[in-house]
This record gives structure tokens, sequence and C-alpha cells, in this order.
């Protein structure tokens, strides 16, 4: 598509879904010229975006989807993230070869700044973060933005050409991509997640790979060599790759070796970055995320130094492994991001302390089964609340952990998790599972734990 602002003059645009990104990509092209509709299913008094949006003159239908909605002079339609491709009127839209894209799109098709874009299944934001203080440390002006944050269409307009555009991007944003192209991309790992909106393993990697779809050679590719898909998606990728891995040296890219992180790019003498001990983050996920954001600052033009004063002193995004307090001797850890088993694990797998696991919410027909070796090593009691409550009392019981409880909630569990927990101990929110059954996003979910820690010191 045309990098020409103008080009949106009088095009008809359909934004499916308000919220954040609809609210934002609608303010976008309706500015820009575009006859813009916004439409929600949610009612009136669920859609504030509404009357925003009013105000500036574009009409907003909420409530249904009314079946003229998509008709034979619609060009583009853009739909938020979350929204199916078996709704109604994207399906309508298909139909009559309607192009439908996310506001990822349409952000790839007007930012003057180069983008570097980082996806996974695990350790975006924290590696999104990472990326952003690097450059800026460097002198290089990022602006972070996408699945973290603001809108990427918030921002467009305002980042220029010697800036960059530090993007975390969800596979239900990749999914609606066509031209998208980042300068430097990164997949830092796929395991099964989100199958209730992809339906198929198949679609979920399909979807993740699409971030690297229009590289070029001129274009760097980053993906973690420890892991067998990235391993095989590597294969047919034009983008120029960069491999991480904690496990093993490669040939190009950035690793360990010897207890340091070491860099070895294409047309540069090798470099010795830091210890591996000396990074402010916990845990070897957190490994990865840094080895990531190395290998993608590093291409970007990154100074080593600042690369490497950002590894010493960052110490974590909020509800990633978060530090929240110590409590006689006890420490409280907020990990309400971990929405699968397998950030899950990661996180236990940060401790040799004894943990007091708080775990449990939606039910997406998960068994957890992976969760029992590690709950058998590093787990002293579980304490499991929402849907999968019951199933988490079977894993710990396999675990052969006597210790079971289930709580109504969050702020319960942790109550019943400082009573459980003694001098040298780890109480560790770390759910495994998403948070709608009973909270409205992990954000609120992780707020609430502690906030009922900080209650304990009362």
């Amino acid at each position: 598509m045309n990098r020409d602002w103008k080009y949106w003059e009088n095009r008809t645009v359909v934004v499916l879904g308000l919220a954040r990104s609809g609210l934002a990509v609608a303010k976008l092209l309706h500015g820009l010229g575009a006859k813009v509709v916004a439409n929600d299913l949610k009612p009136r008094t669920q859609c504030p975006e509404a009357g925003i949006l009013e105000e500036l003159g574009v009409p907003v239908i909420c409530g249904e989807h009314p079946d003229d909605l998509i008709h034979d002079h619609v060009d583009l339609v853009v739909k938020n993230p979350g929204i199916p491709y078996r709704a109604k009127p994207v399906k309508q839209a298909l139909a009559k070869g309607v192009p439908v894209v996310t506001e990822v799109e349409i952000a790839g098709w007007l930012s003057q700044a180069p983008i570097v874009g980082i996806t996974g299944s695990n350790g975006k934001t924290t590696t999104t973060t990472l990326v952003g203080k690097m450059l800026n440390a460097g002198g290089l002006k990022a602006v972070v933005a996408g699945n973290i944050g603001q809108a990427l269409t918030d921002v467009v307009q305002e980042v220029t050409a010697d800036q960059w555009l530090v993007a975390e991007l969800s596979s239900f944003q990749l999914k609606g991509t066509l031209k998208f192209r980042p300068k430097a991309a990164a997949l830092l790992n796929v395991v099964p997640a989100h199958l209730d909106y992809h339906e198929t393993m198949e679609d979920y990697i399909f979807s993740k790979k699409r971030i690297f779809q229009n590289q070029t050679p001129e274009d760097v590719a980053v993906l973690n060599f420890d892991s067998e898909v990235c391993r095989q998606i590597g294969e047919s990728i034009a983008g120029r790759i960069l491999w991480f891995s904690r496990k093993e040296q490669v040939e190009q890219g950035v690793f360990v070796c010897g207890g340091w992180i070491v860099a070895r790019l294409p047309g540069q003498a090798e470099q010795k970055i830091l210890p591996v001990k000396e990074i402010a983050l916990r845990g070897d996920f957190n490994l990865e995320n840094a080895l990531a954001a190395t290998a993608l600052a590093l291409s970007c033009g990154c100074p080593v130094s600042a690369v490497e004063e950002t590894l010493r002193t960052f110490r974590g995004v909020e509800h990633r492994l978060e530090h929240v307090a110590t409590i006689q001797g006890v420490q409280y850890y907020n990990n309400s991001k971990a929405t699968n088993a397998q950030a899950a694990i990661h996180s236990l797998q940060s401790f040799e302390e004894p943990v007091v696991l708080i775990a449990g919410g939606l039910d997406r027909g998960v068994d957890f089964k992976e969760l029992v070796p590690v709950l058998k090593e590093r787990v002293k009691a579980v304490i499991a609340y929402g849907q999968t409550k019951s199933i988490f009392m079977e894993r710990a019981k396999e675990a052969g952990i006597e210790e079971r409880h289930t709580a109504t909630d969050v702020t319960e569990a942790v109550g019943l998790a400082s009573r459980l927990a003694g001098p040298g101990d780890v109480v560790l929110l770390s759910p495994a599972c998403a948070s709608w059954d009973m909270y409205t996003s992990f954000e609120e979910r992780g707020s609430i734990f502690k906030q009922a820690v900080h209650s304990l010191q009362i």
C-alpha cells in the first residue's frame, strides 16, 4: 500500500471493535480523510470510545453488526485483533474480496520510522521493553508501542525517520497483516497458546511467522536456536538471520559461552557483552529475552555499552516475575502475565527456594500435565482458584504435594499463602491461565495480588 497519507482521502473504511486499537486507528484514518464507520458488538454503555469518535464526526454503531455494514463500496476493514475471523462482518468482507487487517498493518503502511517487531508465546513485553531501553540508552531514539502501552496507530504520526518504532506484536495482530515489514523482527519462542482463537497449532505458528513474511535480505530476523519450531521457520525466511541461544554457540547471533553473553555478528569481531551473572533479570527465560534483545539492538546499530548498561540495570516489567515485597523472610512475586503452562514453568524454574504457588483462572481445556515435574521439584504448596482449580488440585496430587488448597479468589489465596510460607520461602502468583473468568485482565489480577500482599504488612 501507498505510504502517501493522501491515499486515504475518501477511502471507505470499517473499523470493527473499539477499545484502544480501534479508537486509535479510527481517529487516525478519519484525520487522514477516510470515510470511517466504527462498529462494536457491545452495547453503547460498554463503549466509552464511541462518544470520542462521534465528537470527531465518525459514525459509530454499537450493539449489533448490521447486515449492510459491509457493502460493495467498502475499501478496507480494520478489525480489533481479538475479533475472530468467524465473526459475521469479517466473513462478509472476505467473501466480497475486501481486505481485512489489524491496525498493525496500517501502522506499517504509514510509519516513517523503521520498525522493530517482537513476537513469541512468552517474553514479548520484557524483550520489547529491553530493546526500547537499549536503543534509547544508545542515543537511537526509540518509541515503544503495540501490544504494550500505546497502540501503534496512536504514535505512528509522531515518529520520524531518524527514530525506531519498537513494537510488541501478538499472534492476533500478526494474523491480520498483509504487507507489514519490520526492519528487524524477532520470534522468541512458540508453545501452544490461544488455541481457542486459532483453533489449530498450525494457524498459530503461521500467524507468528507472518512477522517475517515480507522481509528481504536487507532486513534482520532474530530467532531462538534452542526452539525446534523456530529453527524450522528459519529455513524459509528471506531476512538475514541472527540466532540467539543460551545452550549452544551459533555461527551468527548472540549466545552464552563461558558464563558470558557473546555477540557474533556479520562483518564484526566477536564481542563479549557481559557476564550472565550480572544480568539484573532473574531466570533462564529472562536470559533468553536478554539474548534476543541484545541481537535486535546490536543489529540496529546500538552501542555495546548501552546494551551492557541496560542488562545490568533493568529489573523487569510489572506483572512479569515482579518482586512485590519481602515479609517476615518470605518473598512475594507477581507473575500474573504467566497465562500459559510454559510461562508458569519458566517462572518456577527461576527459584531455588521452596515455592508456595498460586495458580488458576480461565478454563481453556488445558490439562497442565507438563507442570507435574516442576511442581514436584520446586513447589511445597499449591493454592488454586478460578475455573481450573480442580485441575490444579489433581496435578498437585500427582506431584505428591500434600499442601493442596483452593481459594475463592486471589486475595484469599494470598492470605492462605502467608500462613503456609515460612522464612526463606517464595509465594508466587503464576496462574498458567488467562484471567477472564474472574478478572478483566492479567494486569487487574496482578494488581489485586500486590494489594493483598501489601495489606499483610498493615
